[in-house]
C-alpha cells in the first residue's frame, strides 16, 4: 500500500516550501542540499513501507502522549548518532502520512528530551 506524503501545519510545511523552493532557484547551501537529498529519499522510502529497516520507524511514547495519537520516528541515517530524525503520524487521511517535525536527535537518555520536539499538527481533511 503506498501512502501519501504531507507536510504538517505550518512549521513543516513552511520548511518544505522554502527548502524545495530553494533548491529548484539553486540557492540552498552544499548543506542544506545534502539534508534535502536524504529527506527526498527517507519520504521516498515512507511513502512505499513505513517500516522500510533503512528508516528504523519506531512509536516514541512520550510524543504520542503529548500529541494525543501515536507519533513515529524516523532516522535520516542510522549510522550517524546526530544525524537528523523525522516525526510523523499516520492521517489524517487514509493512507496518508504527515511529517510533523525535523530535527537532529533528541537527546532522550537526558531526562525531557522528547519535551522539547517541536511537532507541527496535522493538517485538516
Amino acid at each position: 500500500m503506498a501512502f501519501t506524503i504531507r507536510m504538517g501545519f505550518p512549521e513543516m510545511e513552511s520548511y518544505w516550501q522554502d527548502i524545495c523552493a530553494r533548491e529548484s532557484n539553486g540557492k540552498i547551501d552544499k548543506n542544506e542540499l545534502k539534508t534535502f537529498k536524504k529527506l527526498l529519499k527517507a519520504f521516498k522510502h515512507l511513502s512505499i513501507n513505513p517500516r522500510h529497516p533503512g528508516l528504523r520507524s519506531h512509536e516514541i511514547p512520550p510524543l504520542s502522549k503529548i500529541a494525543g495519537f501515536k507519533v513515529w520516528e524516523s532516522y535520516l541515517e542510522n549510522q550517524t548518532p546526530a544525524e537528523g530524525r523525522i516525526f510523523w503520524a499516520y492521517g489524517p487521511g487514509k493512507n496518508e502520512i504527515t511529517i510533523l517535525g525535523f530535527e537532529p536527535h533528541p537527546e532522550d537518555g537526558k531526562k525531557g528530551g522528547y519535551t522539547k520536539v517541536k511537532l507541527s499538527e496535522l493538517p485538516a481533511l
